[in-house]
């Protein structure tokens, strides 16, 4: 389809809420086929709504390319491991920023397809992580607002100096 333009940080738009989805229908289906497009076309493992400026919560999400693609409609967290992993994020809305972030290291994830037909999953490891990553996201809670200020003003600064 279109591989649409990236809003980049610090974007309001990255810190609103996404409304949920409530049609399933070709419109549907055309933004999560731009997403995918977006996404394979920056390089990046996942992507939600508002990283294309559509505040809808939808999120597209493949870890490799020989990977399945995940694409999650009204995606929530309805359970999380008290055990936590550490992890080197980013994102497609601030190219080149990275750091560690802590999150439970097992959730589960209730979600619809694009048909609109309810599922559950358990994800684990890297999924997991990029499955909270876009929900975050999704909520309005830019992936940099995990970080203490300490670590968030660094790692900004380190950002603005190299580009």
């Amino acid at each position: 389809m279109t591989v649409r333009p990236i809003v980049l940080y610090p974007d309001p738009r990255l810190s609103q809420i996404a409304e949920p989805v409530t049609f399933f229908d070709a419109s549907l289906a055309g933004l999560a086929q731009d997403l995918l497009d977006t996404l394979r076309d920056a390089s990046g493992i996942g992507i939600a709504g508002p990283h294309i400026g559509v505040l809808a919560r939808v999120f597209v999400v493949q870890i490799a390319h020989d990977q399945p693609v995940w694409t999650c409609v009204n995606p929530v967290v309805v359970s999380a491991s008290a055990d936590s992993v550490r992890h080197l994020e980013g994102s497609i809305s601030l190219p080149g920023a990275a750091e560690q972030v802590e999150r439970p290291t097992t959730v589960t994830v209730a979600y619809q397809d694009l048909e609109g037909e309810r599922h559950e999953v358990e994800a684990t490891g890297f999924l997991g992580v990029c499955f909270q990553h876009e929900i975050d996201q999704l909520d309005g809670l830019f992936w940099l607002k995990r970080l203490s200020r300490l670590k968030r003003d660094r790692l900004l600064k380190r950002h603005a100096k190299q580009h």
